[in-house]
């Protein structure tokens, strides 16, 4: 399996890591949150060892960021914190399991072999696109064409919407249901006027519009 180990502790890391790559998995290991947060969405790992505490990103918010980007990759947490609440908080934050140090390393191996065995769901992207257009989901940052494009939290749920659904059309009611959670006409034109304000950061600035709207029909994101 390829294994992801967060651990920030100078010797169990290594010891870890050692000891994995002797039972022939392919192992990294960062002693970053932010970093393996970063890393946990560019590798394609079978399973992630995190440590609770860690610097730059805790373990915890560190898994609550994956799973709020659709990221399902099994995570084992691991902690020096054994009290019953701490546990809830770990699996209630999208850990898969939980293992309080000091442990054996015959039981954290066994545990990762359940976790690898499990069968996994189809994960979604953490970064949409659209030609020269990038929304990374985890940071919640869109560029266009390498220019930093900032977005109010409405902007840019109407643009992941559209983007999730590229090349198709998406009418008003669509949207009204998705981005605002409206499920009747409220007679205004909320959509025109934010379809126009994202236009207004995403397409102007740029040669080329990707923002389309089909007439009589709704608005979509040019998918060539």
């Amino acid at each position: 399996m390829k294994i992801l180990v967060i651990e920030d502790d100078k010797t169990a890391g290594p010891y870890i890591v050692e000891g994995l790559r002797e039972e022939g998995h392919s192992v990294d290991l960062l002693a970053n949150g932010q970093d393996g947060l970063i890393q946990a969405t560019v590798g394609a790992y079978d399973v992630m060892v995190v440590d609770r505490m860690l610097p730059g990103l805790d373990g915890v918010s560190l898994v609550k960021t994956l799973r709020g980007a659709k990221n399902r990759t099994p995570v084992l947490l691991l902690t020096a914190l054994g009290g019953v609440d701490d546990r809830i908080e770990g699996l209630d934050a999208g850990a898969d399991d939980y293992l309080v140090k000091p442990f054996a390393f015959g039981e954290l191996k066994a545990r990762i072999a359940a976790l690898g065995r499990r069968p996994q769901m189809a994960e979604e992207p953490t970064a949409l696109r659209a030609r020269d257009l990038e929304m990374n989901l985890l940071t919640r940052k869109v560029t266009r064409g390498g220019t930093s494009i900032d977005l109010l939290p409405r902007e840019f749920a109407l643009l992941e919407h559209l983007l999730r659904r590229k090349g198709r059309v998406q009418t008003r009611t669509m949207l009204l249901e998705a981005v605002w959670d409206i499920h009747f006409d409220p007679q205004t034109n909320v959509v025109e006027t934010h379809v126009s304000r994202l236009r207004g950061k995403v397409d102007k600035p740029f040669d080329r519009d990707l923002i389309e709207t089909v007439r009589g029909a709704g608005y979509r994101i040019d998918a060539e």
